[in-house]
């Protein structure tokens, strides 16, 4: 694959992890993360896909429908061994290249932990594209209504339908609160069993698309009778999901309404919850369902009171969804145990000591051009200031004040003359010494953007992961530095 493909990869997927962290202390208001922790929208060229995804070989179709689907989703792997879903689209979908340009665009501004987020598309000739990130764990409907080893708990339930809340209100907040045709197969599981919203749902109609290819027993009333999809139109699809949730089966909403109204809520319920949940809570459901599910679309509820109400019934909050879910945490290439170096080894267990004193032997031999550079730069009193606040840095990290040590480095970096990378990985493990493991993070990521084939950043990077209790990313990224320094000591 092309340089291009490999750069944007490489820069998306430390970037995901730096959003990743950002947002979880974000998610009490809905999931809702800043799109700048996240990198900017990119395209991909047909060959990089092709090769992503084996020629669209028919084996890794993901899709409901497989190669009848109008539009094939395909599960792909890009060249850093990062594994995406592409969509393709039928020849005559998006006739204009320009209005699915701008679309795939807007949507890929969104960036959010509740989505399946899109990273990238394609547009060459007829072909169109979308790239976004794959989920590994299935479909809510195959779950909810083929599962094999065991029902969803109904906590896990309760946490799919806040979650589902919470990538609408999120998408409302950024002016994309039309979702077309929302149901059980949009709602996907990643690593960590946690339920993602697909962001291809969000795309307006193309010149062939509907809005809506479930049976018309589950179709809104109002698009029936205008052939638009409004805010209300998707509340009212939620509703049909929450009964999903309840039952583990596809109920029709004019059966479900009936049965309520008729007080036989529990003839609803899934015999598999029996005894594992409360009336009460059951009965908040209901009453939640029944809300969304009104005829009259202005008597729904919005996406911000859906998040309200569905905090109060949450349960076992505190227990991961892939234990909910029963499944593996984690890839299996992250379980695979690694040869690690001493950095390695220190990174893993989070010695910071050990780490500072690696960082100490190693100097600044891998700032290569730096000594160049200096050289012609060195005799004006701005770099001499610059300098000063680097060497007074490197003094109080070698005597272990790391608080000196930051404020240095900062006054260096904020200097804007050298860009060194060894200064960032000092100052990044200054940061976690001073338990600010956010700050660090960014100072690794920003260690590899300037010197995207070292091995530090990335060691640097899985500590500060480790320390923010994001395993399987922190697992995931030891592994790339540890592969990294090995193609290095080859060369």
């Amino acid at each position: 694959m092309g340089a291009r493909c490999s750069k944007f990869s490489i820069c998306w997927f430390h970037s995901h992890l730096k959003a990743s962290v950002l947002e979880s202390s974000d998610l009490e208001n809905g999931g809702k993360g800043e799109k700048n922790a996240w990198p900017s929208f990119g395209e991909f060229s047909l060959e990089q896909l092709k090769v992503a995804t084996s020629g669209f070989s028919s084996d890794n179709i993901v899709s409901e429908h497989g190669e009848k689907a109008p539009n094939v989703v395909y599960k792909g792997k890009l060249d850093n061994d990062r594994w995406v879903a592409v969509k393709r689209f039928n020849k005559f979908a998006w006739p204009d290249s320009r209005q699915f340009l701008e679309e795939a665009k807007a949507v890929g501004s969104l960036r959010s932990e509740r989505l399946a987020n899109l990273i990238g598309c394609c547009c060459e000739g007829d072909e169109r594209l979308l790239v976004a990130e794959f989920m590994p764990n299935e479909t809510l409907a195959k779950h909810l209504f083929h599962w094999e080893n065991q029902p969803m708990k109904w906590a896990m339930r309760l946490r799919v339908a806040l979650y589902l809340a919470q990538a609408l209100e999120y998408c409302s907040s950024k002016g994309r609160a039309l979702y077309h045709d929302l149901n059980a197969y949009r709602i996907l599981f990643d690593n960590d069993g946690n339920p993602r919203l697909s962001c291809f749902g969000l795309m307006k109609n193309s010149r062939d698309g509907k809005s809506y290819s479930t049976n018309l027993a589950f179709t809104p009333p109002e698009y029936l009778r205008t052939g638009r999809v409004t805010p209300e139109s998707v509340v009212y699809s939620f509703g049909t999901l929450l009964l999903d949730l309840m039952s583990g089966k596809h109920i029709p909403p004019s059966h479900a309404l009936d049965l309520i109204r008729g007080k036989n809520f529990l003839m609803l319920m899934d015999s598999a919850l029996e005894g594992h949940f409360s009336n009460e809570d059951g009965m908040e459901l209901v009453r939640l369902a029944s809300r969304c599910l009104q005829y009259e679309a202005r008597e729904r509820p919005n996406a911000k009171s859906l998040v309200i109400s569905l905090m109060s019934v949450q349960k076992e909050a505190e227990v991961p969804s892939y234990v909910l879910m029963g499944i593996p945490h984690g890839t299996a290439s992250s379980k695979q145990p690694l040869s690690l170096t001493p950095f390695g080894e220190a990174c893993m267990r989070i010695d910071l000591t050990a780490i500072h004193e690696i960082l100490e032997k190693m100097g600044y031999k891998d700032d290569e051009g730096i000594a160049n550079e200096l050289s012609f730069q060195m005799w004006t009193s701005q770099m001499q200031e610059t300098l000063n606040s680097k060497k007074h840095g490197d003094t109080a990290f070698r005597a272990k004040d790391f608080a000196t040590a930051i404020d240095c480095y900062t006054r260096f970096i904020d200097g804007g003359t050298i860009v060194s990378p060894t200064v960032y990985a000092r100052r990044c493990l200054s940061y976690l010494m001073n338990d600010r493991p956010q700050e660090a993070l960014g100072d690794a990521m920003q260690a590899q953007v300037v010197s995207p084939q070292w091995p530090t950043a990335l060691y640097l990077q899985a500590t500060c992961l480790f320390s923010l209790g994001m395993e399987g990313d922190a697992q995931e990224t030891l592994k790339d530095g540890t592969n990294l320094e090995a193609k290095r000591s080859k060369n």
